[in-house]
């Protein structure tokens, strides 16, 4: 169950937090990462498979992610799902919504996951007053934009083998920066989400995992993945650098 969670003098805030180089405060002074505590004064707790905000949800917030995996999608008029995205702690996810004053897609937690609530009014308010979150602002929405970039590349030039190994590289890169390892994870999301995400049916998912097995690139068990060969894996998506 959703369950809001006021901040005390105790907790951590944005000044303070290990994930500051992810999230808003990186590459502030001291001084404005400070008065980033002033904006975030509640969190959310959310149970795996709950929302955190759903597709033309007034946009009142947006969500720094302190742990756990939430996945953003959009749904289609079939009633499929269009995965956007997999957000990992220390994004922010909600920003698309901006342009609009309401969220452009659906939020749904992985696992059991925590978020900072970041008011938008007071977000914009602050901005006005300290070029370094603006320009942090700057570099989240450039880093969305280039994201959807990659993607319509992936989906429109992109071989089935290219895309997963794509997929893959970029999990790990990410995962890796947050201090875990750089080869052996669990993944939080299910092979049919990752094919909504790439473009891909379940089977040639399934397919294309056997076959990096079969390669000796990875190892797989359930939802348990060990990278042998991560140069292999570059190869896949961009051999001509590689070779």
């Amino acid at each position: 169950m959703t369950k809001r969670i006021p901040l005390t003098p105790d907790s951590v805030r944005c000044s303070t937090c290990g994930l500051g180089q992810f999230c808003l405060p990186v590459g502030m002074a001291a001084e404005d990462a400070g008065r980033m505590d002033e904006l975030v004064q509640q969190r959310v707790r959310l149970g795996r498979g709950e929302s955190l905000f759903r597709f033309e949800d007034g946009l009142d917030a947006v969500y720094g992610i302190r742990f756990g995996t939430l996945k953003t999608y959009l749904e289609l008029a079939d009633g499929r799902q269009q995965i956007t995205g997999f957000h990992l702690p220390g994004e922010i996810v909600g920003l698309d919504g901006l342009g609009r004053s309401s969220h452009a897609s659906t939020a749904i937690a992985l696992e059991d996951s925590e978020v900072c609530v970041i008011p938008v009014r007071d977000l914009s308010s602050l901005a006005n007053h300290l070029p370094s979150l603006q320009r942090q602002l700057m570099r989240l929405m450039s880093r969305e934009i280039e994201q959807d970039q990659q993607m319509l590349l992936s989906l429109g030039t992109m071989r089935a083998e290219e895309r997963l190994a794509a997929f893959l590289l970029n999990l790990v890169q990410r995962l890796q920066a947050r201090g875990f390892s750089p080869s052996e994870f669990n993944l939080r999301m299910t092979r049919e989400e990752i094919g909504s995400y790439l473009g891909m049916k379940l089977e040639t998912v399934s397919r294309t995992f056997s076959k990096f097995v079969d390669d000796g690139i990875i190892d797989v068990k359930q939802r348990y993945v060990h990278i042998k060969d991560t140069e292999a894996l570059r190869r896949i998506v961009n051999p001509q650098t590689c070779s």
